[in-house]
Order: structure tokens, then C-alpha cells, then sequence
């Protein structure tokens, strides 16, 4: 499923903004972009997507800025050192005139800003703030995803009314009632019989099951209204169902599968294939689910 949540927070020398996006996946996928120093932060980030979120593939980068007012500086004499003597190396060569102090200083790598070492307990208090925030970005991603996930609820309702129609429509076909399917039994061991006299009495009753066995297609029109109702049963529940889902719509293409190898007339052939067709939709939108 998709989403995108932003969450900011601040202290008194810093700023962090966290940026969360998902897209959809199979299982779940954590990409973290932290920035140096912030490392330690990606093991319990982990740990609170899980809780979150059980499929998709995420993204989430942390910026950090430091307030000026909080912020030290020192000037690199090293580097002022190797600017000043340039100058007098050139001073034969070119006419530079004096060196200002201004313009040194506003030389790159010149003026540091300086990172204070933090104490075991302030860098523990500061990230525990940052990953409130990132809880925070996590919780408005989730409801995204969840109103999202509303909107294929309605979808995947449609779609499994229309398997549920097709199936119907299938069991409720003439070539499918007891006497169409004992006729056509009979005409296939007839034409069997011409065609070879002299089968035996074993022989001919292996032929008779088989020919009955793919004429009977009650128990995969029963697997697929049972189907059905579990599908319904997930779509109702309040838990992570993608990966159940997934396997339902493995189990309903099967079924369908077998209903089109065993069609005998064009109007069975011609359900299996709509069947076919509206399970396929369905498993499209299964993968954006969670």
C-alpha cells in the first residue's frame, strides 16, 4: 500500500525532520537514510515499523539542522596557516595586495562549526525524542494506508460479488444437471464402444469413472462458494490479511483452472473464462493491500 507522512521536532541546539514513504510489497521491505552519528537509531526503528506495519516497501530518511544560537565554532589555524603562506609564495609573482582577515575567513574549512560531545544520558534523551517523532510520522503513514486499504475493501466486495454471480451462474447451467450430465456419460461410452467392441468389463468401468469424474464439476464450484466466504470472513476482520488474501486468490484461480479443463459445452467454457478474468482483477488489487 502507499502513503507519505512527514514529522518534524526540535530542542534547543536541534532540529529533525523525518520523511516516511511506502509503496506496495510482497513483505516488508525498511530502507533507512540516517545521517552520521545517527546510526543507532535504525535497530529500534525497525523494531517500531513492525509495529505498525506488516507489508509494503518503506523508505524513511531523518534530516538534521542545528540551531545557530546552539551551534560552536572554531577557525581551522591549520588551513588559515597554509592560506597565508600561499599568499606571501605568490607575492612575488601577482599583485595581490594585503591579506584581509575577512576574506580568509570566509574561505571554506576556514571557520568549523564545532560538535560538542553530548553525554551518554543527553544523547539517550535526544533519541528518544527523534524516534517520538518518528512514531509520530509512522502513525499518520499508517492511517493513510488504512484509508486507502478502506477504499480496496469496496473493490475487492465488488469483486468477489462478481465470483460469487459467475459460480452461480455456472451451477444454475443445463449441461450441468444430473440428467444433461448422465446423457452425456452415455453418449461418450457409446462413442467408446464403437470405436473399440471388445474392451473389457474393467477396462470399460475405468473409462465410465473417468469420463464421469471430469463430467462432475460440483466440487470445484463448492471450493469456490467456500472461497467466497472466507474471503468475505478477511475482508471483515480487523488484522493484516494481504498474505491470506494472496493464497485465496491462488486457490480461487485453481478451481477456476479446473472448471475450464472440464468444460464440455461452450457455455461452461465461456463462465470459467469470465471466472478467470474477475479473479485475476481481484489479485491485482490483493497486492496493494496489507
Amino acid at each position: 500500500m502507499t502513503g507519505y507522512a512527514r514529522a518534524a521536532g526540535h530542542d534547543e541546539a536541534l532540529g529533525w525532520t523525518w520523511e516516511v514513504k511506502s509503496v506496495n510489497g510482497r513483505a516488508l521491505d525498511l530502507r533507512f537514510r540516517l545521517p552520521i552519528g545517527m546510526d543507532r537509531l535504525e535497530v529500534p526503528a525497525r523494531a517500531l515499523v513492525n509495529r505498525y506495519l506488516k507489508r509494503g516497501s518503506l523508505s524513511a530518511s531523518l534530516q538534521l539542522s542545528r540551531a545557530e544560537a546552539g551551534a560552536a565554532w572554531r577557525v581551522n589555524r591549520a588551513l588559515l596557516d597554509r592560506l597565508l603562506a600561499l599568499h606571501e609564495d605568490y607575492a612575488g609573482q601577482v599583485a595581490p595586495g594585503p591579506a584581509r582577515l575577512d576574506a580568509l575567513l570566509a574561505v571554506r574549512g576556514v571557520v568549523e562549526q564545532v560538535e560538542e560531545a553530548a553525554s551518554e544520558e543527553a544523547a539517550e534523551e535526544l533519541s528518544a525524542k527523534i524516534m517520538a517523532s518518528f512514531e509520530t510520522a509512522l502513525k499518520s503513514l499508517a492511517a493513510a494506508r488504512a484509508a486507502e486499504g478502506g477504499q480496496l475493501a469496496a473493490l475487492l466486495a465488488g469483486h468477489l460479488e462478481e465470483i460469487a454471480r459467475l459460480t452461480a451462474a455456472a451451477e444454475a447451467l443445463v449441461s450441468l444437471t444430473p440428467a444433461a450430465v448422465v446423457a452425456r456419460i452415455k453418449d461418450q461410452l457409446a462413442t467408446l464402444l464403437a470405436a473399440e467392441p471388445q474392451l473389457s468389463e474393467e477396462r470399460l468401468a475405468q473409462e465410465a469413472a473417468l469420463i464421469a469424474a471430469k463430467a462432475d464439476v460440483r466440487e470445484e464450484l463448492d471450493r469456490l462458494k467456500a472461497h467466497v466466504v472466507a474471503a468475505r470472513a478477511l475482508l471483515a476482520a480487523e488484522v493484516p490479511v494481504g498474505r491470506r488474501l494472496d493464497f485465496l486468490c491462488q486457490e480461487f484461480n485453481r478451481e477456476a483452472n479446473t472448471l475450464c479443463s472440464k468444460a464440455a459445452d461452450v457455455a461452461l467454457t465461456r463462465v470459467g473464462l469470465e471466472l478467470k478474468a474477475a479473479i485475476e482483477q481481484m489479485r491485482e488489487q490483493v497486492q496493494n493491500i496489507e
